[in-house]
């Protein structure tokens, strides 16, 4: 019974080195998306504080929107996350692909 119960952090690290809790994560409903806002949710589901469903369903996100903050976190840190730069980094992968 017990091995079947999920056991969640109670604070995992967050984009800047700070501890994040359920409690600093943004507030649900969150519709002005900075890129630290962003980058604090993607630590948060990467940490187990959240699970993906959760965070879709909390910040309502479409799964595609959330996997491209954690692939943009994952490919280019916290800069990947601006809105501004997406055509060029998603340009640069494109060339480091063909190569």
């Amino acid at each position: 019974m017990i091995e079947n119960q999920k056991i969640r952090p109670a604070q995992v690290v967050g984009p800047l080195g700070e501890p994040l809790t359920l409690e600093s994560l943004p507030a649900p409903g969150t519709t002005r998306w900075v890129v630290r806002r962003k980058a604090e949710v993607v630590a948060a589901v990467n940490g187990g504080l959240l699970t993906v469903d959760e965070a879709c369903e909390r910040y309502t996100l479409t799964l595609e929107e959330f996997a491209g903050w954690q692939r943009a976190v994952d490919r280019s840190g916290m800069p990947g996350l601006r809105v501004t730069r997406i055509q060029h980094y998603k340009s640069l992968y494109e060339r480091q692909q063909r190569y």
